[in-house]
């Protein structure tokens, strides 16, 4: 997987939390009620889990707890890492990045059919952009960011540079496997030719993504005890939004990776992972998408 700009790879959720956000720990509040009020008055030295006073406090506790969720909820609303739905709207809307429309629904079907938007995560990583397409000087992100912004049937979309004045944009679609057809390809190039947005200098061409299929066979060993069918369905789940996940231009597949979210299913002991056979290795334009997925139980040990 080659580099790209730092902004469009820098990783929000590894960012640690903010300050501001408390922590939330009953027991924690309930024992600095409890020290502040033998504080103020010894006689409650000997204050036991049954007394009126005690229970006052449990509920005054509670309901601080529940405060500073709040709080918490209030505070992370305001942070793109953080923030979903309206508020990440509302955040958008500062960076002048409005969420896509994937379907407009039906307004005068019976019973109506809602619009369906662009998800938060897609919306994110375009606001997180948002600063690269300030400028028409040619820049990789910029390119991202428009390419992007094109059409909501844009998944991922990489730039290069084959040559000085040269850009070859790919473009992997939502659909399927991703592979964009030429309705999208003519979108992409023409926000991307705009004079608004492409240098005068640079020549683009627009391509689909080269995207290849690929299966995942893996074979599980448990801890005995567990169900055997809903440790199954756990792995099948996180290797899935592994191999979702990496369905990216230049992403590679790794075996370490899928090792590792068949395991984070929980009570697996072993992995026996029949395909892919090694690392799938994505190059410039490049995609892999899981055309099947299998995972059976085949025994448990300890």
């Amino acid at each position: 997987m080659a580099a790209t700009s730092a902004i469009s790879t820098l990783d929000l959720s590894l960012l640690p939390p903010p300050e501001v956000v408390e922590q939330l720990d009953y027991e924690a509040i309930l024992a600095e009620m409890l020290a502040d009020l033998r504080a103020r008055d010894p006689v409650f030295d000997a204050l036991v889990e049954s007394d009126p006073v005690y229970k006052i406090l449990e509920v005054a506790a509670y309901r601080e707890l529940l405060i500073r969720a709040d709080f918490n909820d209030g505070c992370r609303s305001l942070l793109l890492a953080y923030a979903t739905g309206a508020a990440l709207d509302h955040i958008g809307s500062r960076k002048g990045v409005v969420r896509l429309t994937l379907d407009p629904g039906d307004a005068e079907a019976v019973p109506p059919v809602p619009p369906t938007y662009e998800s938060d995560e897609d919306f994110r990583r375009r606001i997180q952009l948002a600063p690269e397409g300030f400028t028409t000087a040619g820049s990789e992100g910029s390119y991202i960011f428009h390419g992007l912004g094109a059409s909501a049937d844009v998944k991922d979309i990489q730039a290069v540079s084959p040559d000085p004045g040269e850009v070859t944009v790919y473009v992997l679609g939502q659909e399927g496997d991703g592979t964009a057809d030429g309705a999208l390809l003519d979108t992409v190039e023409a926000a991307l030719t705009a004079e608004n947005v492409r240098p005068l200098t640079d020549s683009v061409t627009v391509l689909s993504a080269d995207v290849t299929g690929y299966t995942i066979e893996a074979q599980l060993t448990i801890y005995p005890g567990p169900d055997a069918e809903v440790v199954r369905l756990a792995a099948l789940e996180a290797v899935t939004a592994y191999a979702f996940s990496v369905h990216r231009l230049e992403y590679d597949v790794r075996r370490s990776g899928l090792f590792g979210a068949l395991h984070r299913a929980g009570l697996v002991q072993n992995v026996a992972l029949t395909e892919p056979a090694a690392d799938l290795i994505a190059g410039a334009g490049e995609a892999y998408y899981p055309t099947s997925i299998t995972v059976t139980v085949v025994g448990s040990d300890v």
